[in-house]
């Protein structure tokens, strides 16, 4: 049964455990025990004897009429049986890089084998062994050839969680410096493959925070967790460090499964090995209790992150508003982002008073103009801080869209604005202002500020400020981060082209590893009347990893942006200064909230742990 129910999560969100065994040649048992009796939710198996070797079967003189000693008919379960409830395990024994040639035959026949009998079982996923040594070539090589040929099955690496960093060693990580390198280099020799994913094994000692963040950024299926690895309580029962409940909750929220492996280690309470109804109780039970609690504590997801979930790591292209008219949907959901339009008003309101001092505010009008005025959310916000601040307004509403318009008209009749506001329905490119104004106001940002109709559309409109007039927003910075990002890379590169690797997308960025802070790239600030303008820029960057991180790969670059409205009034979306609970969330926007993924994978440096960016 799944692990719970976490509070905001869809019953299809739910999280499910397994557990590791040995081989056996009745799975109708097997099931029973670890699934019915033990309550997890599929078992990872042996699909074949494990002291089978072909070479064996070859000099008995017996290949052609010997059944491969598989763990049992396809026939002993249904179907759906097999793909719900079991993961296949490739024989751990297999080398493909050894140096002896019968058993590098070997390997490389049962590896085919046991993935054809998966295959044949309609099997969700196989695991396949941990390389041996640091030489994986041969290794990858078949694999690779076998993803050519592969139809929905998946195809789990394991790699133990390790990397040398003083005390983090593990006794079973075999001498390895470093697991992620040995991954990298797997799935790079498999072109990237994106059926092919990583399965941790979670040792009981866990490298640095920086090291482990390269993780959340792969295409991680699975955490095989060790009894060996599980402190002792109070009581008796096991339980995880601190550090090992972080790692497992980050793993939830990423929708990695959970694998129990080993034997039972800890001596239970007296009585505890039986149930309520006195049948035998598994000896796992109390491990999968404690991964089932650790998912239970976690925090209901916000009302925000429920409604962004299916939007998370789900490439858009822009929107082009200049080029586009956008539609009532997306006109919505920028509608919705209230905290935006409070900024906004906030802004406004100190330009006004900054405008017209109180004593003359009965006498002064103060002409606002709003460029891309869309169904008038900035027109509503501007008239809210003229009755906040007790100031005198006069409005034009500047939009392009012949729909939008319409909407404006309606708005502007219903909440009796016809003397405050007047609709200019026309291109802010060619309207001729009947004279100046003191505030100008926009929302012509992308998210990467300068990408969509900024600057070069408020310098065009800058024209109707007067000399001493006030632009809002005033200033914003563009931002980069480089990160690993390895789901996003596979759908790009599903396009098979180079083109979808140039496009900057859309992203609500979710299974990403943040490999370095954001670094600003680009400021513009307006109105800048100088007639040497130039919106040209060149930027170079360095980013330095921390020196305990390991190396990394290099999938791409987030883009944000910080906007200074007016004074002290700021909007951004970039990690460190970003405004929280901005809300955009539908399918066709997100351009004011979420980060792009720029460019095309810079690959790794296995000694360097710095990164260059020229732009």
């Amino acid at each position: 049964m799944p692990l719970g129910e976490r509070g905001g999560w869809e019953s299809s969100e739910s999280m499910y455990c397994g557990v590791e065994t040995d081989f056996s040649d009745d799975v109708p048992s097997l099931l029973s025990f670890h699934i019915s009796t033990g309550g997890f939710d599929y078992v990872l198996a042996p699909l074949m004897n494990p002291s089978y070797r072909p070479s064996l079967v070859e000099a008995n003189g017996s290949s052609d009429t010997q059944a491969l000693p598989v763990s049992g008919s396809d026939l002993v379960l249904a179907p759906s049986q097999w793909s719900s409830h079991v993961v296949g395990k490739v024989s751990s024994w297999i080398d493909l890089d050894s140096e002896d040639k019968v058993l590098r035959m070997d390997s490389e026949t049962t590896l085919k084998q046991e993935i054809a009998w998966a295959t044949h079982l309609s099997l969700q996923a196989c695991l396949l062994p941990t390389p041996k040594g640091t030489s994986c070539a041969n290794y990858a090589r078949c694999v690779n050839q076998i993803l050519q040929g592969l139809g929905n099955l998946q195809l789990w690496l394991r790699v133990p969680l390790v990397k040398s960093d003083g005390d983090s060693m593990d006794a079973t990580s075999e001498g390895l410096n470093d697991s992620w390198e040995l991954w990298n280099s797997f799935r790079l020799l498999c072109e990237h493959d994106s059926k092919l994913s990583v399965a941790l094994d979670v040792m009981s000692n866990l490298p640095s925070e920086t090291s482990l963040g390269r993780w959340m950024g792969e295409s991680v299926r699975a955490a095989i967790i060790s009894t060996d690895s599980f402190l002792t309580n109070a009581r008796g029962y096991p339980c995880l460090s601190k550090r090992h409940q972080k790692l497992i909750a980050g793993f939830f929220d990423h929708a990695v499964q959970v694998v129990v492996s080993g034997k039972l280690v800890h001596n239970l309470q007296k009585g505890s090995d039986s149930n309520t109804e006195g049948t035998q109780r598994h000896p796992l039970r109390s491990y999968l209790d404690y991964v089932a609690y650790l998912f239970q504590k976690m925090e209901p997801l916000p009302e925000q992150e429920r409604i962004e979930l299916g939007y998370r790591d789900f490439l858009q292209a822009p929107l082009q508003p200049l080029m586009d008219n956008l539609e009532a949907q997306t006109y919505e959901t920028f509608e919705r982002d209230s905290i935006k339009y409070i900024q906004y008003q906030r802004a406004v309101a100190k330009a006004l008073v900054d405008r017209v001092p109180d004593e003359k505010a009965s006498e002064l009008t103060t002409v606002l103009m709003v460029v891309g005025a869309g169904r008038g959310p900035l027109v509503r916000a501007s008239l809210q801080a003229a009755e906040e601040t007790d100031r005198k307004l006069k409005v034009y509403a500047v939009e392009k869209n012949p729909n939008a318009v319409v909407t404006l008209h309606n708005l502007v009749k219903m909440e009796g604005w016809e003397d405050m506001v007047t609709i200019i329905s026309c291109d802010m490119r060619f309207w001729t202002a009947p004279e100046k104004a003191d505030i100008l106001v926009s929302e012509l940002l992308g998210s990467f500020g300068d990408n969509e109709l900024s600057p070069e559309c408020l310098d065009g409109a800058q024209r109707f400020l007067k000399p001493d007039g006030i632009s809002i927003p005033s200033s914003y910075t563009s931002f980069i981060q480089p990160v690993t990002a390895s789901k996003l890379y596979n759908d790009v590169k599903a396009h098979k082209d180079l083109a979808h690797f140039e496009t900057p997308y859309v992203v609500k960025l979710h299974s990403v590893a943040r490999l370095a802070p954001s670094q600003p790239v680009f400021t513009f600030a307006h109105p800048n009347f100088s007639t040497k303008a130039n919106n040209q820029r060149y930027k170079k960057l360095r980013f330095n990893l921390p020196s305990d991180a390991g190396s990394a790969l290099v999938h791409g670059f987030a883009g944000y942006f910080d906007s200074v409205l007016y004074k002290d009034v700021h909007l951004g979306i970039e990690p460190t200064t970003e405004t929280p609970n901005m809300f955009s969330c539908s399918i066709s926007d997100a351009q004011h909230q979420w980060p792009f993924l720029l460019g095309r994978p810079l690959g790794s440096e296995d000694t360097e742990t710095s990164l260059g960016l020229m732009m």
